[in-house]
């Protein structure tokens, strides 16, 4: 008897570390993604700019860190009511329960990348525009307050999450909340200058250096293997390893699906390829299949990503055609693509229905949208969210940062 205790004792043991270790590594994968945000926006952006997004992209993930350890952590997660809708506060993670499957310090970890995830979404749609400071103060009230309430309706076990909405790894918890809160800002900053005529023509702004958004990419592709397969928060027995490996099988065609049919559409559209679409396109997959990587067949996993790169160059023409000025794509592809994964969840899952899937992403969409355009609104009357026409055209790599990516080819411009 005594011996049989010990073996299951073991292998308890065995579990606890196998699945602590995956939690961490999916972790890990997930943090790579904020590279590839990095890389790709500053891709996608001037060169007169690319410093100060890259100055962004490493500051907003530090910041993400800190106030979701401080506060936003407990927000979401500790000592909430079931089904309630107002978190509780606290400082600090709290201690591991007896029952964990995995350390809770390794759960904290997962969990803190997903936060900057949504973040890294507002940085390439106010880019070039934008002062440094007011976006990182915007970043500490989006990570440590709005990020986690919205977080704790869903995931932590509040009012959404009993009402039957789902979304498996985030597709509105993490994208769709992000482009809410971009497009909030968005609105308020205005576009950038010479993008659109009096007529309204648009005006295409082209990237620096596409060689570096394509390796962003292809980061983010990556490091979804760690976001929609960690989601499945378990991998140590055969049933959860099977979800897990169809989870990957999943994320991988929706990307691969979704970047070749952004690809039909600008040719039949345009008569030409245009990578920055299909990148987009392989994003837009990624973001709709996230919302339920688990339950579909691999067919409909790959028309989910199909219908993601077909709609998100719709998406992109239509805000631009709007005037909203976005450099990246972001709100197009985690926006647009995040609400029609939520809305095709039902399709093969039956735990979910078409009310409760648009229910969940209106509250998620108006709680961000809200309380983000209140924070934008304040900042902007306090600190000023836009910087001023000259440090525009000079590029924020001056004025913000005093250090330019591209020294010798700026010293060559600026002699002729």
């Amino acid at each position: 008897m005594e011996e049989i205790t010990t073996i299951s004792q073991t292998v308890s043991e065995l579990r606890f570390a196998l699945d602590t270790f995956y939690f961490l590594m999916s972790g890990v994968l997930v943090m790579w993604m904020a590279a590839g945000f990095a890389m790709l926006e500053a891709g996608l952006v001037r060169s007169k700019n690319t410093t100060e997004i890259l100055t962004k992209n490493v500051c907003l993930y530090s910041l993400a860190c800190i106030m979701f350890l401080l506060v936003g952590y407990n927000i979401m997660y500790v000592n909430n009511v079931e089904g309630g809708w107002l978190p509780s506060v606290a400082m600090f993670i709290g201690e591991q329960a007896d029952e964990a499957t995995h350390a809770l310090s390794s759960d904290f970890f997962f969990q803190v990348v997903f936060v900057a995830t949504a973040m890294s979404i507002v940085s390439g749609a106010v880019a070039e525009r934008m002062k440094l400071w007011a976006f990182l103060l915007f970043t500490v009230v989006m990570t440590g307050f709005i990020y986690p309430v919205e977080g704790y309706w869903s995931w932590g076990g509040g009012f959404l999450a009993q009402s039957g909405f789902v979304d498996f790894a985030g597709s509105g918890i993490v994208h769709l909340a992000g482009a809410a809160a971009a497009l909030s800002g968005v609105l308020l900053l205005g576009a950038r200058k010479g993008k659109y005529d009096a007529k309204g023509k648009v005006n295409p702004i082209p990237g620096s250096n596409l060689p570096m958004a394509t390796l962003g990419m292809f980061i983010l592709w990556m490091g979804w293997f760690g976001f929609n397969g960690g989601s499945q928060l378990m991998i140590s027995d055969h049933t959860n390893a099977e979800v897990v490996a169809k989870i990957f099988v999943n994320t991988n065609s929706a990307a691969a699906f979704g970047a070749i049919s952004a690809m039909i559409v600008c040719k039949m559209v345009w008569r030409k390829v245009d990578l920055t679409m299909i990148l987009n396109g392989a994003l837009a997959g990624l973001v709709a299949i996230t919302a339920d990587p688990a339950s579909p067949s691999l067919i409909v996993a790959g028309l989910i990503g199909l219908l993601a790169g077909f709609v998100v160059i719709f998406a992109i023409i239509g805000f631009d055609r709007c005037q909203i000025d976005d450099p990246v794509g972001a709100i197009s592809v985690h926006g647009v693509g995040g609400l029609l994964g939520l809305l095709l969840v039902p399709l093969s899952n039956n735990e979910a229905s078409f009310l409760g899937q648009l229910y969940g992403a209106s509250v998620i969409f108006a709680w961000v949208f809200v309380t983000g355009s209140v924070t934008w609104m304040v900042l902007k009357k306090t600190v000023g969210i836009r910087v001023s026409a000259e440090q525009e055209y000079d590029g924020l790599d001056v004025s913000d940062c005093g250090v330019s990516a591209y020294p010798e080819f700026v010293a060559m411009t600026n002699s002729r």
